[in-house]
């Protein structure tokens, strides 16, 4: 490599590195089951998003061996030449019934799909509308749909009205958000969206990637809200809350078959695997036989975000399973959940950029699988943080 070039890749890391942003892939193992090992210790795990604590159940297991005993290790092809099996037709018809639209598809990832809503909906005469908080894939599909993208304030519907009033003539508006925000926990005020899409003439997208098998029966926030029918296209993932992997994009027939026509990330990509697409299919059976888990661990997380802001910690507007506890410095986040690695706590720190700066935070997710013991754990582990940190909540504090 060319010295000046591996000069600038060594500035960029040491640069990360003091500024305590340096990521590295921790050394984990069963990083989505309710204890994971981390260096040799099994932790309680509050950094993955399987948040029914379904991606280890024997059912959507059993259904992955199937589907891959039936139809091998891998789909060898994009579903638009040869990489379709039954299996996504049927996952695909189960979600279109779910989400209460007219059609479904299913594609690689959240990232992937989109991708796929925006590359195919937005071009050069579009303006699409983007919360700041929206999530990275939301934020690169918008800059590479080629559209004009205008970022409003987070959650901020006074600011959204006035942007849409200054490009209300514009031909082509796209609303895009996310409806649970991943670093935060808060919701989006989606019927004030609605009612200002209808105003305003403008296509809405709403990301349930957070939301799925939470809200709603399990359905979405959209759902829980009944704007099923008034939102134009519902995207999510089933790798957080359904425990397997992808993502899904439900609509009207019209929208599903332009993307499938002009979603390059869907065109020109492998298709999921048999194993894969089963086990989807077993997860939202039992999100269908069980919806009431979603809002039992909202319950939950309530009770633990009152607990945590008792003791003195910053957990933002946070009101889903989604808790962070904002501590501003990176050097205080690290070391706090260092602090809780020691009390047997596994979570993550998170910094920016996925965080605004001065915002570093460890990230909670909470889980339905969680029992007593492991609320008890918790309890006792911030605590005794909040101790260490002399907040006014923390007993024996200054």
């Amino acid at each position: 490599m060319d010295s000046k070039i591996q000069h600038q890749i060594s500035q960029v890391l040491n640069s990360l590195s003091r500024s305590g942003s340096l990521r590295t892939i921790p050394a984990i193992d069963h990083g989505s089951r309710l204890y994971l090992e981390y260096m040799g210790r099994k932790l309680l795990n509050l950094a993955s998003n399987n948040y029914l604590g379904i991606s280890g159940s024997d059912r959507v297991k059993k259904s992955a061996i199937r589907a891959i005993s039936h139809n091998g290790a891998s789909s060898s092809s994009s579903r638009l030449i040869s990489g379709n099996y039954k299996l996504h037709d049927q996952l695909e018809k189960l979600l279109s019934e779910f989400k209460n639209q007219e059609k479904a598809l299913v594609v690689g990832s959240g990232f992937t799909a989109n991708l796929c809503i925006l590359g195919a909906l937005a071009g050069r005469n579009t303006t699409i509308f983007s919360d700041r908080l929206n999530h990275a894939s939301i934020i690169d599909a918008a800059i590479l749909s080629g559209a004009k993208n205008i970022r409003y304030r987070h959650n901020d519907t006074d600011h959204l009205s006035f942007i849409l009033e200054k490009y209300r003539d514009r031909p082509s508006k796209i609303l895009v958000t996310d409806t649970v925000f991943s670093m935060d926990g808060d919701t989006a005020p989606l019927v004030k969206m609605v009612d200002l899409c209808k105003k305003y003439n403008v296509l809405m997208v709403v990301d349930e990637a957070h939301a799925t098998g939470i809200f709603g029966r399990g359905r979405g926030l959209a759902h829980h809200l009944g704007l099923e029918k008034e939102i134009q296209v519902h995207m999510g993932t089933f790798s957080k809350a359904l425990g397997s992997y992808g993502g899904y994009i439900a609509s009207s027939k019209e929208i599903i078959d332009l993307i499938i026509n002009r979603g390059r990330s869907f065109i020109y990509s492998t298709a999921l695997p048999p194993a894969v697409v089963g086990a989807s299919l077993a997860a939202l059976e039992i999100i269908l036989e069980k919806p009431e888990q979603g809002g039992l661990l909202l319950t939950k997380s309530r009770q633990i975000r009152g607990f945590l802001q008792e003791l003195g910690f910053d957990t933002g507007q946070s009101s889903t399973q989604i808790i962070p506890v904002i501590l501003g410095k990176n050097s205080l986040t690290l070391k706090a959940r260092q602090r809780l690695i020691d009390s047997g706590i596994f979570t993550g720190a998170i910094r920016p950029p996925t965080v605004p700066e001065n915002t570093a935070r460890l990230r909670l997710s909470l889980r339905a699988d969680m029992g007593e013991i492991e609320f008890e754990s918790v309890r006792n582990a911030f605590a005794g943080l909040a101790r260490e940190l002399e907040l006014p909540g923390g007993t024996g504090t200054k």
